[in-house]
């Protein structure tokens, strides 16, 4: 029986750093690219969990607003992208798999599951400090909420995180809960609202795979409970 623990992320231009953040757990991991380019959505069957990765905007008709179209870059979307990761999220709901949300991972998730999200954060809430400045992630303070899994992931109700987004959660989807913010009030992380019954699912919006201080409980721990809860699931 092959004991390793077979990952499916999400195809994007930064795959190597979701791929190495997990061949760089200690746990034997095995790590599958899930692509459209590939066409191997099939391979959601043999993962043991679904990491949903970061990158191009989410395409606004997603989210019932297609007019936002005007204030974005045609060049920032891909739809192709938008298609295939909405067949992958499908199809692991169905088949019960965790999942890891990250940033954009994090706002499809909530469209998919009947959320909206702010277009363009600088230009609605008219603040700066999310997406990135000269190529180089910014960092900020997020709170907690004390009773969610995230809490009792990271052990902390409040820390310094990475961040490099200029889109956000708007309405949050109706069986969603947000457990972490940042100012001004943008949705920094995500959970079921009721979870019984449901695959396990963490959705945060910051970068845990490539913040520098790997040590941080919010990189470390959040990859860690990811692991463990497919262990604990085999």
């Amino acid at each position: 029986m092959n004991s390793k623990i077979k990952i499916g992320i999400t195809d994007c231009s930064k795959y190597t750093n979701y791929e190495q953040w997990f061949l760089h757990a200690p746990e034997d991991v095995e790590v599958i690219r899930l692509s459209y380019r590939k066409n191997n959505l099939r391979d959601v069957e043999q993962c043991d969990g679904i990491v949903l990765s970061g990158g191009e905007d989410v395409h606004p008709r997603r989210y019932n607003k297609p007019e936002l179209m005007q204030h974005l870059n045609a060049k920032d979307i891909d739809e192709e992208r938008d298609e295939f990761e909405w067949q992958v999220i499908d199809k692991g709901m169905q088949l019960h798999k965790p999942f890891l949300g990250i940033c954009r991972g994090l706002q499809k998730m909530n469209v998919f599951l009947g959320g909206t999200l702010i277009h363009d954060i600088p230009s609605v809430k008219l603040h700066h400090g999310h997406h990135k400045i000269d190529n180089a992630d910014q960092r900020h303070h997020i709170a907690v909420k004390e009773n969610s899994m995230l809490y009792k992931i990271a052990s902390h109700k409040d820390g310094e995180v990475n961040t490099a987004h200029h889109q956000s959660v708007d309405e949050s989807a109706e069986n969603l809960t947000v457990t972490a913010f940042s100012e001004p009030s943008i949705v920094e992380a995500m959970e079921w609202k009721e979870p019984a019954n449901k695959p396990w699912m963490l959705l945060v919006q910051w970068h845990p795979e490539r913040m520098p201080d790997q040590e941080n409980p919010f990189a470390l721990n959040i990859r860690e409970a990811f692991l463990q809860q497919i262990i604990q699931s085999k």
